[in-house]
């Protein structure tokens, strides 16, 4: 169901949408697409995990709601589906290190105990980073083969910090590949 902007009432969706893009087609229109690298971090009660997305975006100031997908293949899924809780650890160049840890499968994440903790909260979180912000999930949605994931941000942390006009270091993933931006792509 959507909703008709004029009277804020339910309005039906046609059943059938037509025909649609292929997966290599829609693929290849995101590659084009640059996204913030971010890290996601849990635990359910079975021990932490974590995986790298580029899906999350913030949705409101107030009150403060970020939203962000898992794929049902990575190995975190699971986990996601059932935590109350999660960290979003949004990364700069200086963090590529743990993009990549949470971009590899069939690793264990926290293996080096010297890189993560626990908050009191029990929530994992990786130190360092330039920012993370622990969130209480608030919804869910499935989404083809993902979970969209909704959430209210509770506490944060900023390690290095963005002032307004500042290029920073920040780390973004277009086509296949880590990116730094910085003063060189300001436009």
């Amino acid at each position: 169901m959507g909703f008709s902007s004029a009277s804020a009432a339910p309005v039906a969706r046609p059943r059938s949408l037509g025909a649609s893009l292929t997966a290599e087609e829609f693929k290849a229109v995101f590659r084009g697409h640059p996204g913030g690298v971010a890290v996601i971090t849990a635990d359910a009660g079975d021990g932490p995990v974590a995986l790298t997305a580029t899906s999350v975006s913030s949705v409101s100031a107030e009150p403060p709601l970020l939203i962000f997908s898992v794929s049902a293949q990575s190995s975190a899924s699971a986990v996601l589906a059932r935590a109350e809780t999660v960290v979003v650890h949004l990364l700069d160049a200086h963090d590529i290190q743990i993009a990549q840890l949470g971009a590899t499968s069939g690793i264990d994440r926290f293996a080096d105990a010297h890189r993560w903790s626990r908050l009191v909260t029990g929530e994992p979180v990786y130190s360092g980073v330039r920012a993370w912000v622990r969130c209480a999930v608030i919804d869910r949605m499935d989404a083809g083969g993902s979970t969209v994931v909704a959430a209210h941000a509770l506490q944060s942390r900023v390690e290095r910090d963005v002032a307004g006009g500042e290029h920073g270091d920040a780390l973004v993933y277009h086509n296949r590949t880590w990116h730094r931006l910085g003063a060189h792509s300001a436009l």
